[in-house]
């Protein structure tokens, strides 16, 4: 199909199919294995055919940037199983290809689903077991389209694809440090967290979401593993942490209703999440399981751990978390190991600790609880010198009535009893983990005076295979007694054990027997993973970090075994020696110490001295810059005041002052002379206008030398034609008054008017009641004449008030008229005046510059 055009389309994508169906081995079914291996052969070697020329997978890979599905689905199908049956000769033929990675990755933007989907199943064969293309692809953008595909899918509840692109992401990420550290600085953990929300339900876990949320666990555990770089490691576990993914896993593990698989790997993950990180460590400490009361979660770990009933691959699950739980974690190893201590043990028995657990399980009759048990405890003490000779305090009940027991006896009592070898190894493992760098330990093994005598009896012992490892284990304990020994008891001195050694067994049989442990099969298993991975039950023999300590024990107690009491003596002379010199050096880097505290103290203080230098030298320069410019102004000024009087050419020395001429200071003393006579002017003309201003003001009614006698004034005013106001008030009420009082006599006249004409009429007057009657008359009318008269007067009065009222609001009117006008002329005098001022202050800021210049 090289030579067809790539237009028609159809025969390419019939050609491809062709391919894909010669090079393929998908037979749905095949029933004999020998028609499968030819079948496999078959397409190995049409493959190799195919990619004899590289220009075919070249020309295949330019065919998959045709958008036509007839092509390119085909060729994707086609690409995937070349992968499949010779992956390393294709994959270096797309590596060496001009942008061959690239192309494929714009599969996965590919809308159709079915070509989307198959993309990455030919990214997944692409990526597998190579570095160089996992880099490139992680490189070109795949974590941020595999995500988001996942979350378009439903995330753990999504189907196959969700699988697929699951596979991809730990193709890319597993041993591949650059891409986990491209993987975490892009944010990628925190786009994790949403996989695992499941919820706490009893059901809708389908075969498809364990498979997704078991690939989803182990996708965490590739970031956390033990085996990647530990700074690496570290950096992925906080970063865990605060985006709340481990709050997360927790709430999985402490959910109900979660199958066993997916519950014991999300303890697996959670244990590789916390191990060696304090700050994790601390938090699943504070985990508590919902029960009532609450209970912390290591606590209910453990109950499952020491529980025969429960599976034996979640049992190595919680040793694992345990064990991760106390790794490089000497307050964890604190807290667990005090919950065994008298003072802080629950009398009342509700509430059981981790310690009692831990001791329960040691001493059960399971043999698997036993041996988990002491494992976990030796954890506890794990280069831990404190938490050993702590633990030495712990005391047990046995029976009633019996004193109780040391932990340390009961433990060799056990051993003693003749157990399970599962059982016996688990205990010599704890007290050899117990009793090495710890001399305090070995003095209270040694004190009870059957333990020697039981080791050096099963280490003489010609037992079967079976028995060979417990005596290796023996003999590895007699020599940390030996190594470790501060000769503080007499019977049991290094010395003694070592001709004890001799005597019973002898030092080549004993290190043969010491070698049993590095040379048993299941010792080198142990020795590669942390992790506790073991098919069954008979295989839980070792712990990984008991296979660390032996083979850095071994080599030393193989040497002590073999030193003479000499060599001893010198020993501990050089370990005096040493132990002086470290006491000197610990001296010696105490005052570095205290130097280097002193010294960085120095160094804040030069770096504060520096800040203030360059602060004050920023200050000078600015200084300096306002001098310069100060400079710049003097001479241009200068140069103005020279133009006009300097004359053209060379100049005297002794004819000028700092560039000043004795011209140029006549002139302005002839400047200063005539605006001093302007100012007196301007003065005379003020003090002209003031006089002016106060005659005016005296030919006034109601004189006012400003504004605020004029305001006084007019207040004086309108207090007179107040009273004048009033007074005409009561000038009218007494005229109404008056109105009244006549009406009253006329109305009175008018009466006795009628009656005087009623009785003439009825009866003759006489003459004297005539005479009576036009007194009475008279005497009215006279009355009523005088106060017509008065209120005439009054009439006359009120009118000539309101005239004089009239005359005087016409009087106050021009005075006020006359007081504005003389207000705007002293006004314009104020600014006049004050202009001159101006002038005058401006000539004396340049006369005086000018002096300063010229003395300067």
């Amino acid at each position: 199909y090289s030579s067809s055009p790539h237009s028609d389309s159809e025969i390419i994508g019939y050609a491809l199919d062709t391919l894909y169906n010669i090079i393929s081995n998908d037979e749905e079914e095949e029933v004999e294995e020998n028609s499968t291996r030819q079948s496999e052969d078959l397409g190995s070697q049409f493959t190799e055919i195919f990619i004899k020329q590289q220009e075919n997978v070249t020309l295949l890979l330019s065919l998959l940037e045709e958008f036509d599905f007839h092509v390119r689905w085909p060729g994707v199908k086609l690409l995937t199983s070349l992968l499949k049956q010779l992956g390393p000769q294709v994959q270096q033929i797309i590596l060496v290809s001009p942008m061959g990675v690239s192309r494929l990755m714009d599969l996965l933007a590919d809308s159709r689903e079915v070509i989307r989907n198959d993309g990455v199943l030919l990214l997944q064969a692409l990526t597998r077991n190579n570095g160089a293309i996992q880099k490139i692809v992680a490189f070109e953008n795949a974590f941020e389209r595999l995500l988001d595909i996942i979350t378009e899918e439903g995330n753990s509840d999504g189907g196959i694809v969700v699988e697929d692109c699951l596979i991809l992401l730990q193709n890319l990420l597993k041993n591949n440090n650059s891409n986990q550290n491209f993987f975490k600085e892009g944010s990628y953990i925190q786009r994790m967290k949403p996989w695992f929300e499941v919820g706490d339900e009893n059901s809708g876990w389908s075969a498809q979401k364990v498979t997704n949320l078991h690939l989803m666990l182990q996708l965490v555990r590739v970031l956390v593993s033990p085996n990647n770089p530990p700074g690496a490691t570290s950096s992925c576990q906080k970063a865990m942490f605060q985006c709340g993914l481990l709050q997360q896993l927790c709430t999985i593990l402490m959910a109900t209703g979660v199958p066993a698989d997916i519950l014991t790997e999300t303890i697996n993950t959670v244990s590789e999440v916390i191990r060696g990180c304090q700050v994790n460590q601390d938090y699943f400490a504070s985990v508590n399981a919902p029960s009532n009361p609450p209970r912390p979660a290591i606590v209910v770990l453990l109950m499952s751990m020491v529980n025969e009933r429960q599976p034996f691959v979640l049992r190595c699950a919680v040793l694992y978390c345990f064990q991760c739980f106390l790794y490089k974690n000497q307050k964890g190893q604190g807290e667990i190991v005090s919950t065994l201590l008298p003072s802080t043990i629950d009398a009342t028995g509700i509430s059981v600790s981790a310690g009692q657990l831990l001791c329960g399980g040691l001493f059960s009759t399971d043999s698997l609880s036993n041996w988990c048990a002491a494992v976990a405890l030796a954890h506890a003490l794990q280069e831990n010198a404190t938490q050993k000779e702590q633990l030495l305090r712990v005391q047990l009940a046995t029976s009633i009535g019996n004193p109780p027991v040391s932990l340390l006896q009961q433990c060799t009592n056990i051993l003693s009893q003749g157990s399970k070898i599962q059982t016996r190894v688990g205990l010599l493992m704890l007290l050899c983990t117990w009793l090495s760098n710890c001399p305090i330990a070995v003095t209270h093994f040694l004190h009870n005076s059957a333990n020697v005598p039981f080791l050096t009896g099963q280490i003489a012992e010609n037992l079967g295979e079976e028995e060979q490892l417990v005596q290796g284990l023996c003999a590895l304990l007699l020599g940390i007694s030996i190594y470790f020994n501060d000769n503080s008891l007499e019977s049991y001195t290094k010395e003694k054990l070592k001709q004890l050694i001799e005597k019973r067994i002898g030092k080549e049989n004993f290190i043969e027997k010491l070698g049993f442990i590095s040379k048993h099969e299941f010792y080198s298993r142990a020795s590669q993973k942390p992790q506790p991975n073991f098919p069954s039950p008979e295989y839980m023999i070792f712990d990984h970090e008991f296979t660390k300590l032996v083979k850095e024990l071994e080599g030393v107690i193989t040497k002590a075994i073999h030193k003479s009491s000499e060599e001893d003596k010198k020993e501990e002379e050089v370990k005096k020696t040493l132990e002086q010199h470290d006491s000197i050096v610990t001296h010696y880097k105490n005052m570095i110490r205290e130097q280097d505290l002193q010294l960085e103290e120095l160094k804040q203080q030069i770096s504060t001295l520096k800040c203030q230098n360059e602060q004050l030298q920023t200050a000078v320069t600015q200084q300096v810059s306002q001098i310069q410019q100060h400079k710049d102004q003097y001479n241009l000024l200068k140069v103005q005041l020279g133009k006009d009087n300097q004359p053209q050419g060379s100049y005297n020395d002794g004819s000028q002052m700092n560039g000043i001429q004795p011209e140029e200071i006549g002139r302005l003393r002839e400047e200063i002379e005539e605006l001093k006579s302007n100012q007196e002017l301007l003065q005379n003309q003020l003090a002209e206008k003031d006089s002016l201003i106060e005659n005016l003001k005296s030919s006034q009614p109601s004189p006012g030398a400003n504004e605020e006698s004029s305001a006084t004034d007019s207040a004086r005013d309108s207090e007179q034609i107040a009273d004048l106001k009033q007074e005409l008030a009561t000038l009218k009420s007494q005229l109404n008054s008056q109105s009244i009082e006549i009406t009253k006599l006329q109305t009175e006249k008018q009466e006795l008017l009628q009656k005087t004409e009623a009785f003439a009429k009825s009866v003759p007057e006489p003459e004297q009641s005539e005479t009576v009657t036009a007194a009475k008359a008279t005497d009215v009318e006279g009355r009523l004449s005088a106060l017509l008269q008065e209120t005439k007067e009054l009439k006359n009065e009120i009118k000539a008030l309101s005239e004089e009222r009239t005359a005087i609001k016409e009087q106050l009117d021009a005075s006020n008229s006359t007081i504005a006008i003389l207000q705007n002329e002293k006004n314009k005098l104020e600014v006049d005046i004050t202009d001159s001022k101006k002038n005058k202050t401006i000539f004396w800021c340049c006369w005086l510059i000018r002096i300063r210049k010229y003395f300067h």
